[in-house]
C-alpha cells in the first residue's frame, strides 16, 4: 500500500520534470538564455522522497510520530492561525515591492502569470496527492494530511520572492523562506501535519514555482505569438494614488 499510494508523488513529478529537460529559461529583461539545469530541482526532489517515505514504517515515520508528541507534550493548548495569512505573505511582497518601485527580474504582468501557474501546478498536484493517500492528520480531523497544502503555499510563494529579486537582494528571498519555514512550523505546532507532510509540502511549492519558470516563456509564446514581449504592466503613483500603468507596441 505505502508503494502504491506513496510511490505516486514520484511518479506525479515525472511529466514535469521531462518537459523542463527540452526547456529553457527566459524572462521579460534581456539576458542569456539558459539550458535546463538539474541542480535547482535536487533539493525539492529530496524533500518529495523525504516525505513519501513517512507513509512506511521507517524512521520518518518514528521521527513524525516522536515530534508530535513532543510539541503536544510541551505545548497541548497551543493555536496560532497565523500561517492561514503567513503562507500568501512572500507572494503578497513581490507586490508590494514592485508597488514601492524596486523592480523584479519581470514586469508584474509576466511575475503574475508565473505565479499564476505556479500556484495552479501546487493545487492541482496537492490536491491530488491528498485524495490518493488518504493520510490522517495528526489531531484526527481529516484523512487528507498529506502534503501540507499550506506549506505548499507558503514555500510556492517563498521561491517565486526569491526568483524575482534574487539579482536585487539575496535577503529579500532569504526573508521569503524564513516565512514559509514559519509557516510549516505553526502547522506542526496546531497539530494539522505531521513533519513529512511538511517537508512534502515544501517540495511540492519549491518544484511548482520553478517549473512555472521553465512554463511561462513558451505558454506566452504560443498565446502571443510574437506580440508576447511588446506589453509591460509597471506601477505608478500619481496624484496621491497607486495604480498601473500599461505600456506596448502595435
Amino acid at each position: 500500500m505505502f508503494k502504491m499510494k506513496y510511490g505516486f508523488v514520484i511518479v506525479l513529478c515525472l511529466p514535469f520534470c521531462s518537459f523542463a529537460q527540452y526547456s529553457g529559461q527566459t524572462d521579460s529583461l534581456p539576458q542569456k538564455k539558459n539550458t535546463f539545469k538539474v541542480a535547482p530541482f535536487i533539493i525539492p526532489a529530496v524533500f518529495l522522497a523525504y516525505g513519501a517515505m513517512g507513509g512506511g514504517n521507517n524512521f520518518v515515520h518514528d521521527l513524525d510520530v516522536s515530534t508530535r508528541n513532543e510539541l503536544q507534550e510541551d505545548h497541548p493548548f497551543f493555536s496560532v492561525h497565523a500561517d492561514n495569512f503567513m503562507q500568501y505573505a512572500p507572494a503578497a511582497a513581490v507586490y508590494a515591492l514592485n508597488l514601492s518601485g524596486v523592480k523584479g527580474r519581470h514586469n508584474l504582468a509576466d511575475a503574475t502569470g508565473i505565479y499564476a501557474i505556479s500556484f495552479g501546478l501546487m493545487k492541482a498536484s496537492t490536491l491530488i496527492v491528498k485524495s490518493t493517500t488518504n493520510r490522517l492528520r495528526p489531531d484526527g480531523s481529516t484523512n487528507n494530511s498529506f502534503p501540507s497544502g499550506h506549506t505548499a503555499t507558503s514555500f510556492a510563494a517563498a521561491e517565486f520572492l526569491k526568483q524575482e529579486y534574487k539579482d536585487v537582494s539575496p535577503w529579500i528571498g532569504y526573508a521569503g523562506y524564513a516565512v514559509a519555514g514559519a509557516t510549516g512550523v505553526f502547522r506542526l505546532y496546531n497539530n494539522r501535519h505531521w513533519v513529512s507532510d511538511v517537508v512534502a509540502g515544501a517540495g511540492f511549492g519549491i518544484l511548482s514555482t520553478k517549473i512555472s519558470y521553465l512554463v511561462y516563456p513558451h505558454l506566452k509564446k504560443l498565446i502571443m505569438g510574437k506580440q508576447a514581449s511588446n506589453f509591460s504592466v509597471v506601477p505608478m503613483y500619481q496624484n496621491k494614488a497607486y495604480g498601473f500603468s500599461l505600456s506596448g507596441q502595435f
